[in-house]
């Protein structure tokens, strides 16, 4: 897909269906006004009080390779992704996840070195040409965190329109630290969430991987319609 080429007409329906985490890219990088671009659209979404508590950094080249650099030499620190003991259906739909990704990969379950060499390209954004790091004040609460979340998922989705590809990553809390000092962040901030960016491998098996959805009656309800 030509870099510079229009936006696609898809709806946003559309870009909801055709977004999924990706894991392997093309090494060539989008232009720095698309990705630009792309950031500051993405900071039209939901704000509590407008406080619009993200501060975003994306790297590329040198500055991306260095950042890997630093993190792959620290020391990562305990961070919990999800709550302790997990109960149903959420722990099965967790490994029911894990199990389809290293299918893809053709890593059994008993392949431990292999299963942690695919969780260590985390620390290099899958390879994706663009690396963002999304930030954010300390001192903000739970509401914030829920802006965060609207941000990151309306960047994703304007990713999608302009023929790119993403996978949000929870992985940089564990080194949260470290980037406080490649990034030189102001204080009082830290990492929030990562994002790889960038433009599909589609000849990489993993790239197969498509995550199902629980049906509505598992989750949903309608009250007050006759």
């Amino acid at each position: 897909m030509d870099p510079m080429a229009p936006p696609s007409t898809m709806d946003v329906g559309q870009a909801l269906l055709a977004r999924r985490s990706v894991r392997a890219f093309r090494p060539e990088p989008p232009p720095a006004a698309l990705v630009r671009s792309l950031l500051e659209q993405a900071a039209r979404a939901a704000s509590g009080g407008n406080l619009q508590p993200w501060r975003v950094v994306a790297l590329t080249g040198e500055p991306l390779r260095a950042l890997v650099n630093a993190v792959t030499g620290s020391e990562a620190q305990e961070a919990a992704h999800y709550p302790p003991g997990l109960w149903e259906p959420y722990r099965t739909r967790r490994f029911q996840n894990a199990e389809d990704l290293y299918r893809t990969l053709g890593i059994a379950r008993e392949d431990k070195a292999g299963r942690l060499a695919q969780f260590a390209r985390n620390g290099a954004f899958f390879g994706a040409p663009v690396g963002v790091l999304v930030c954010m004040d300390e001192r903000m609460g739970l509401p914030q965190w829920m802006d965060l979340g609207i941000y990151l998922q309306s960047l994703m989705l304007l990713a999608v329109q302009h023929g790119l590809a993403s996978c949000p990553q929870g992985f940089w809390l564990r080194h949260v630290q470290a980037l406080k000092r490649e990034l030189a962040l102001p204080p009082h901030y830290a990492v929030a969430v990562g994002l790889a960016l960038g433009y599909e491998d589609g000849n990489a098996p993993v790239n197969a991987l498509r995550t199902p959805r629980a049906a509505w009656r598992e989750w949903g309800e309608l009250r007050g319609w006759k």
